[in-house]
């Protein structure tokens, strides 16, 4: 009897400790299944603030000189390539010279006829109206003879012709005159107007094109390669750059921030970065920029189970002053929440 009593007390002591356990368990799954991420891991490489500035050309040709080498620094509108372009500047001169001939056209149709011309013009009036006066005498003459049966009318007809030649040319030559005193006319004046438009916009066309030639750089910077040299060939087909420029005052860094992380991010977030040829050196940044639109991966891993087909967004971080990292170096960086 007092063995069953015993054995009873057991079992309701091992059933109120079993009771009192039992709702401590829900708690112990919910901490561990809502332990929140504490920070973004997104790998990135080191790229110049204004990213890789390629340097090509309009023109197909030979460079005459590349006077920059890999590691200057350059000013905006210094030159850095020069092609061969003794051809172009003779166009520019060519088109000079016929400017020249195209004003000269119309200032003398604006000044109209020089004085020397009108005297010319004034004589060789008198003289037509002299050589008239002469011939129609000598047909009266004829005429007179020829009613006294002086002369045959072969010769009256030859004195007449002689007139009408002389008439004839007089007022040839009164035209002319009139046409060597009268003022231009306005037609005359607005096509030689449009003759000079013209010379001077091939003149435009041909500094353009010599201008093509000499090849400025569109940045303050650093040539960060070399692709052409001194005397090789260089084509708008090929697309090859002759240069490579880079902005490398500030250094920012382009991360690939996974799909399912960019909810997480935003800009002024701090981050921090390693790169293993530095060991365990901490670069700190800011976020300057986001991107709108997920694309495929620009940073790629030597790991074989590395997936190539993830989702990314790009995500631009303004490195902090002093952080001196060479382009293209790849980091790791982590984005505190």
């Amino acid at each position: 009897m007092k063995r069953t009593a015993l054995i009873l007390s057991l079992c309701a002591a091992g059933a109120l400790f079993y009771l009192k356990k039992k709702p401590a368990e829900p708690a112990i799954v919910q901490a561990a299944t809502t332990s929140p991420a504490t920070r973004v891991v997104a790998a990135g490489r080191v790229e110049p603030v204004s990213e890789e500035v390629r340097i090509g050309t309009e023109l197909d040709g030979k460079l005459a000189s590349v006077p920059v080498e890999e590691g200057d620094r350059v000013r905006r509108g210094q030159i850095i390539a020069t092609l061969s372009n003794g051809d172009f500047a003779a166009r520019v001169a060519l088109a000079e010279a016929s400017i020249h001939e195209r004003e000269a056209e119309l200032e003398r149709l604006r000044n109209g006829a020089r004085p020397q011309e009108r005297a010319e013009a004034e004589a060789n009036v008198a003289e037509a109206g002299a050589q008239l006066d002469h011939a129609r005498r000598e047909l009266d003459r004829m005429r007179g003879l020829l009613a006294r049966g002086a002369v045959s009318r072969l010769e009256t007809d030859a004195a007449e012709r002689e007139f009408n030649v002389a008439r004839a040319r007089a007022t040839a030559v009164q035209e002319r005159t009139n046409l060597v005193k009268a003022a231009t006319r306005h037609e005359e004046i607005r096509r030689a107007e449009a003759e000079v438009s013209r010379a001077r916009a091939q003149r435009q066309e041909a500094e353009a094109l010599l201008a093509k030639t000499i090849i400025r750089s569109p940045i303050d910077g650093v040539v960060l390669r070399k692709h052409r040299k001194t005397g090789e060939s260089v084509s708008t087909q090929n697309g090859t750059a002759i240069l490579v420029l880079g902005d490398v005052s500030t250094l920012r860094v382009r991360l690939d921030v996974d799909e399912t992380d960019v909810a997480k991010i935003r800009v002024g977030q701090p981050v921090q970065m390693k790169a293993t040829a530095y060991g365990d050196k901490v670069f700190t940044g800011t976020i300057a920029r986001i991107g709108h639109i997920l694309g495929r991966k620009n940073v790629r891993t030597d790991e074989p189970t590395e997936r190539v087909d993830t989702k990314i967004l790009e995500t631009l971080v303004d490195l902090d002053p002093g952080s001196a990292l060479p382009l293209g170096l790849r980091v790791d960086a982590f984005i505190n929440l």
